[in-house]
């Protein structure tokens, strides 16, 4: 009898266990309904960092997409200025100088610039005008605004753009064989004729030495070049230019300097010397034209 009492026992406690590890049965009355009510969910904004529009292309050298930047606002326009592309040192025939550059995308960079000094032996230090032969001696300064393409986004550039040249250019004349200069088919004697002149020479005496300066007349001097411009790191880059600048026809002031003073013979000799020098600096077509060589190297940003 006590067996079947823990036996009993037994299995109320296994229907118990089992009925609590079952699922729960819930009723529901017919008669209640319920109405699901649906969740709003807010989605937050993502939110993008744009780029800055002073992103640069290493392949073309140049920041892209700076349009905007740079005919921008005030602010903006104001920070692209502050925030150049690149900076380059150069010399050459202008002088010697640097420039900044700001890129207005992948293939055009405006320049800003500035190139001066003695540049007088880049030149070779003289020339020949009409038969006599000039030394040149010269203070250059030629501040610039350009342009610079890579029309094929690559090292190639065609630049083009405005000088204002404010270029001392002094001279002064060779005397040639014992002493003279020839002109218009004239002998021009520096001294007097006695000590310089052979017996079949015949010319002015005394004229002295003729010395000078010539300017050019255009005040702004537009310039065109080609030229290449490889990156050799990131950063580091080298550039040399080839092209020319019009500066317009020379204005040549020529005048005696020592010679036999007193003798009006003498005086009007020098004069005519030194009048027909001008001339022939002045119809010399090449100085109109200012060849440009150049050479460089670039750090870009």
């Amino acid at each position: 009898m006590k067996l079947i009492k823990l036996t009993a026992i037994s299995a109320a406690v296994l229907a118990s266990s089992a009925a609590l590890a079952a699922d729960p049965v819930i009723v529901v009355n017919d008669a209640d309904v319920y109405e699901v009510q649906p969740v709003a969910y807010e989605v937050a904004p993502v939110a993008y960092t744009a780029a800055p529009a002073y992103q640069y292309n290493q392949d073309a050298g140049v920041i892209r997409n700076t349009t905007g930047a740079v005919f921008g606002g005030t602010k903006t326009f104001f920070n692209t200025v502050t925030h150049p592309a690149a900076i380059s040192a150069e010399v050459g025939t202008l002088g010697y100088g640097a420039n900044i550059g700001w890129g207005l995308n992948e293939k055009t960079e405006l320049q800003a610039g500035w190139a001066g000094g003695d540049v007088a032996d880049l030149f070779g230090g003289d020339f020949d005008a009409k038969g006599i032969n000039y030394d040149v001696d010269t203070d250059f300064s030629n501040p610039y605004m350009g342009v610079q393409l890579r029309p094929a986004g690559n090292w190639f550039t065609m630049g083009a753009g405005i000088i204002v040249p404010d270029n001392d250019i002094d001279v002064r004349a060779n005397a040639d064989g014992k002493g003279f200069y020839s002109i218009d088919g004239q002998k021009f004697y520096t001294g007097k004729a006695e000590s310089n002149r052979l017996d079949d020479d015949f010319g002015a005496d005394g004229v002295g030495n003729l010395e000078g300066y010539i300017e050019h007349r255009n005040k702004l001097a537009p310039y065109a070049t080609l030229g290449f411009r490889p990156n050799i790191t990131n950063n580091f880059g080298v550039f040399g230019e080839v092209g020319a600048a019009y500066m317009g026809k020379v204005d040549a002031t020529i005048k005696r300097v020592g010679g036999i003073d007193g003798d009006a013979t003498n005086i009007a000799a020098a004069n005519k010397a030194a009048r027909q020098a001008e001339k022939d600096l002045e119809d010399k077509s090449w100085l109109e034209w200012l060849p440009i060589v150049k050479l460089g190297a670039t750090y870009r940003f």
